[in-house]
């Protein structure tokens, strides 16, 4: 499997190279710390992924990954910026490495794109790159109050108490708590099945909240934590049964 490294830090570019150079079968056909340059690179020379930094001057990573030939290389972004992982995964992201990124995650997001690669030609990508092939686990429920999601490669406990609402991403849903945000692969089936039914209501395709959190309601839209979400026609009068049964408690 062949690779390119785009990264504008001296040290995250050797660091790179050196963990390319211990896995066996990875073989390393540039690094660039000028995005431009690694762009025309990759343009002449096609190879199988792209460790691609998103801080670059001139040209971000992300620019740059829309800019790639069709289909494209695999791409892991590479960042010590938490907030770019929901950008990266609507690219279809192989997959997402914080700063500083120890070797095991490294070789855990190599082996990803091999079995991408692996995968049949009828799943290859028409964009950057497929969404992981592993179907989402099941949430595990931790106890009568909490939920087990995964969430990168752990499984990270989340207390129904804490959750503020959900919001779909494609594949992918980002649970909003009063302590922070957890992405995670997964369906809203699934985690319907485990979250109590008389605590949290689904009002949208892509929304679901904590009935206890919700400040406002006003022309189809509810406010969570000073966000408006909309209800969606779908699940309007399930939702106002929903609120009149709460209000009863």
């Amino acid at each position: 499997m062949t690779c390119a490294i785009l990264d504008d830090e001296p040290l995250a570019l050797d660091l790179l190279a050196d963990y390319c150079a211990q896995v066996p079968g990875l073989e390393l056909k540039g690094q660039f710390d000028d995005a431009l340059a690694g762009l025309a690179f990759l343009q002449d020379n096609p190879v199988d992924l792209v460790f691609l930094d998103i801080h670059m001057p001139r040209l971000t990573g992300l620019q740059l990954a829309q800019l790639l030939p069709q289909p494209g290389p695999r791409i892991i972004f590479t960042t010590a910026y938490d907030q770019y992982a929901v950008r990266s995964y609507d690219l279809n992201a192989s997959d997402y490495l914080l700063k500083p990124i120890a070797f095991e995650r490294f070789l855990q997001a190599v082996q990803k794109v091999r079995q991408q690669l692996a995968a049949p030609v009828s799943a290859a990508p028409s964009g950057l790159a497929p969404a992981p092939a592993a179907a989402p686990e099941q949430p595990q429920p931790a106890s009568s109050d909490a939920m087990f999601v995964k969430n990168e490669h752990r499984l990270q406990r989340v207390a129904f108490n804490d959750i503020l609402y959900i919001e779909g991403m494609k594949e992918y849903l980002m649970i909003y708590t009063t302590t922070g945000k957890v992405l995670t692969l997964q369906s809203f089936r699934r985690v319907e099945e485990v979250l109590p039914p008389d605590r949290f209501a689904r009002i949208h395709k892509s929304f679901l909240v904590a009935l206890s959190r919700i400040e406002h309601l006003e022309r189809g839209k509810v406010q969570v934590a000073g966000r408006l979400l909309p209800i969606g026609d779908t699940y309007r009068e399930s939702f106002a049964g929903l609120i009149k049964a709460y209000n009863q408690l």
